[in-house]
This record gives structure tokens, sequence and C-alpha cells, in this order.
């Protein structure tokens, strides 16, 4: 298969992001007995999972990569052999359309008038995965019902409200803590206070609730944790208010406002925000956040320029604009006793979608494996790269020519002692051959190339977000 060419492609009147690698599969499978190049590591016990956008019909107007509807992707370790099997998520959203036979929504950069009433976007669940309480939690960027579902069949159980405790949606990142078993997480609106905070006990009941006021309308995209604090993020990249009365969807980087992170105990009210502010910018990734004495230390993956490029032009180019990511390794430190924030550059090379260890997410963290963004121009990840957060040194593994892999969680090794000792799953999709596979490589020297090659008669589409849950952890205490 040819790799994208954009100029030839939006000369075509096509989109790239329905062509090629993102081109959406209609098979729902169950594989075994996959062919395996080199051996799966036999202490490798658990489910790699990987949500993305999967259109189930032909988009009508212009179609953002960020509208299709959720398919998850898994792939189950256990003995040295694999499975995989993929399943739509049966959003409201879906189910309705696939009842109608057709689409009723239009995507997020077409007007929405014509959209079902009452409801101009339609909630795909399509973006990040988080496993709390043996559920598999399906997340949406806009912030949505989370989606629960079977971790070992994919199969959807319907819409979760936490026992009926949940008075909001929920963004597509919330972080479970792993000492505590706790879920926190955010949503944002277009109304005061236009976002929302709170805490899922780890038996699956919301424990606490606040507002956070912002001073409008904001489109956040992540948040950390630490142990005692969460932090969340008031960024200057907001929807166009000459759009936004007009019905419309745009984003505009302003340039006047300042980035800012709320910190907030964990269990805090709205007066005990601590507000810090730091240059404009866009993040859309935290990698991990820490306390070090009065400080709190966050990285994070810092967008650059998130601003639409000069020299594409017509009807797709905001959208292909700001899906050509230019972001790099960030660190941010948050004084509690002087509200000073200092901040620096830890690296300058393009880098997105970081994973670490989850076992150790709200602590202090030496790794973080990050995707490396290749030169292309759509979004494609052409590395994995293994960050030494502590000495700023980093190791990159490379797909290989016409390769592109998607994030790598971290599945730890049993009994390990290392932080790194484990190992890291990814799909790899291979345009010249159209077909997919899974690497599984060694944390501790990716560089080394993959341990083994688990091949898929199936094409997986190139997606979003992903995680391993360890077989320990699954119904039944296995994969």
């Amino acid at each position: 298969m040819d790799r994208i060419d954009l100029e030839t492609a939006l000369q075509a009147g096509s989109n790239p992001y329905l062509t090629g690698p993102y081109s959406a599969t209609h098979d729902e499978v169950t594989l075994s007995e996959l062919e395996v190049i080199g051996e799966i590591p036999a202490d490798l016990n658990g489910v790699y999972v990987r949500n993305g956008p999967n259109p189930q019909f032909d988009p009508r107007g212009r179609y953002h990569w960020f509208d299709g509807d959720g398919m998850v992707h898994a792939v189950h370790f256990a003995e040295g052999r694999a499975s995989y099997r993929n399943r739509w998520i049966r959003t409201d959203g879906f189910r309705r359309e696939r009842e109608a036979g057709a689409q009723l929504w239009q995507g997020i950069i077409e007007p929405p008038a014509g959209n079902p009433p009452g409801e101009p976007e339609k909630d795909t669940a399509n973006t990040d995965l988080v496993f709390h309480n043996e559920r598999l939690l399906a997340l949406w960027y806009r912030s949505g019902k989370p989606y629960a579902l079977d971790p070992l069949t994919l199969e959807t159980l319907g819409p979760e409200d936490f026992d009926g405790t949940l008075r909001c949606e929920v963004s597509s990142h919330a972080k479970v803590d792993p000492r505590t078993g706790e879920l926190c997480f955010f949503d944002y609106g277009v109304k005061p206070p236009f976002m929302r905070y709170g805490v899922v006990s780890p038996g699956g009941a919301v424990r606490h609730f606040v507002g956070i006021d912002l001073p409008g309308p904001r489109l956040p995209h992540d948040m950390a944790i630490t142990e005692h604090y969460s932090i969340l993020m008031d960024l200057p990249l907001v929807n166009d208010r000459d759009a936004a009365r007009a019905g419309r969807f745009k984003l505009f980087f302003d340039r006047e406002m300042p980035t800012r992170f709320a910190v907030i105990p964990r269990y805090g009210t709205a007066d005990e925000v601590r507000w810090f502010e730091a240059d404009p910018c866009f993040i859309y990734h935290s990698v991990n956040a820490r306390e070090e004495g009065d400080e709190i230390v966050m990285d994070v993956c810092r967008v650059k320029r998130p601003e639409p490029r000069s020299d594409l032009d017509g009807p797709l180019a905001q959208m292909l604009s700001y899906l050509r990511l230019d972001a790099h390794l960030h660190r941010y430190r948050f004084d509690l006793r002087t509200g000073k924030t200092t901040e620096q550059m830890l690296d300058d090379d393009n880098c997105e979608f970081p994973s670490i260890n989850q076992d150790l997410l709200g602590q202090h963290t030496r790794y973080a494996y990050n995707m490396h963004i290749s030169p292309e121009s759509t979004l494609l990840f052409d590395g994995l790269m293994k960050y030494d957060t502590n000495t700023g040194a980093s190791e990159t593994y490379w797909f290989g020519e016409g390769r592109w892999g998607s994030e790598a969680p971290f599945a730890r090794r049993p009994g390990a002692a290392a932080e790194d000792d484990g190992y890291l799953v990814s799909y790899v999709y291979d345009e010249r051959e159209g077909r997919s596979e899974v690497e599984v490589l060694d944390a501790s020297d990716v560089t080394a190339g993959p341990l083994c090659r688990v091949r898929l008669p199936v094409r997986v589409p190139i997606g979003f977000h992903a995680t391993w849950v360890p077989g320990a952890q699954l119904p039944g205490g296995s994969a």
C-alpha cells in the first residue's frame, strides 16, 4: 500500500484520515493460533487493549479523525500464546445509527444543526481506556458517558454511572491510583463552572465531587495525580467565540492567556485550589507527577505551536494542522510554599502518547516510553522512545520503513524489582503488506528490537490510547 500523499489526497477531494492505515475495518473477529515470529515470553500474562476511531458508516460532510465510532482491539497473552479480538463499543449513538442504517450525526467540523435535537455531538467513547473495579472504561475526549466493557470479551456492558452516583460526564484521561484503587476524573463544558472534578472509590461509587471555576469554556485533555493532589489544566486553546456563536467548532490559540494549573488536594474543596501560571501552550498528555518536598513535579508532552499551519488550505486544513503534533518532553515544578512555577524542556525531539510503569503512577518514575512522531503529513508513530527523565538521555527503537506503531503500555514482569523490568507492547501496521502485528519489546533494552512479533491476519487501523491489564487482575485471575 502506498504511503499517503497529502497533496494528492486533498486534490482528489479525499480525506487522508479515511484511507490507508486509517481505513475502517468492519468485521468483528476472534482469532487464536496466531503466527509468532520469535517467542512470546512465558511470563507475559494479561491483555493489551487499544481504543480508536472506526466509523461504521461512510461519513457525511467533512470527517475529523476524532469522529469515528469507538472500536477496541485486544491481544490476550497467557502461557506463551496469544489471541486477538476486536469489538465496536456499543454506545447509544452507535446503536441508534445501526438501527437507522445510516449516519445520524455529522462530525465536529460540521455545524451541528442537522444532528439529533439536543445532541450536537455523538459520544463515541473512542479515545482512552482505563481499568477500574474489574472493568474497562472506554472514555471520550469531549467528556461523555464512561462505557464499561468486559476486559476479556470486550462486550459493551453499558454506560457506567457508578451505582447512580455520577453527576457529570467524564473526560478521556481519568487516572487510577495503583495504591488506593481510586479513580480521579474531570469533565468540562460550556456552562459555569466550566470544569468539575471527582474521585471514585475502589468499589465504584463517586465519593468526592467539586466544581472548578474557570474564566470561560476550555478544552483540557488530560490531568495528573500525586499521592495527595490532583493537577487540572486551564489551557489557552479555546473554541473561537465567533465560531461558537455561529454554532460552529473552530479552535483558537490565545497567546494573551497564560497556561494555568489547578493543584487541588485529592479530596479538596474549590477554595483549596492553588493556581500556578506558566507560558502559553497546549498539553495533550501528561507523563506523570510526584511530590518532592514542598514541590509538585509534573512531566508532560508540551505542544510548541498549537496553531494552524500557513502552508495548508481547504476545508480540512485546520484538522490536518492540529494533528501534525509538534510536542516535546517538558517539566513543571509547582512550589506550594511560594506559588511559583518553574519549567524546563527535557528534550526537544517530537514525541507524544507517553506511557510509564503504571504501578508507580503519582510517584517518582525514572522512565517514560513515548511514541516518536514521524515527519509524515498525517499523525504516525515511527519509533518508540525510552526516556531517562533523571538524566534527559533517550534511546529509540525504530519500527522500520513504512511501519507505524501504537501507544505502547508497560507490562510489569511478575516479581520485578527494577522500574523497567517488564515489556512494552504495541500494534504495528506495515503499509507495504497492508497488515498488522503486535510487537513485544524488553522495556529495559528497547533498542534490541522485539522479543517477538505476533502477526495478525487482519488489519488494525491506526488509533488512539491503549492500556495493559495484568492477568492477575482479570476476572478469573488470568487472560
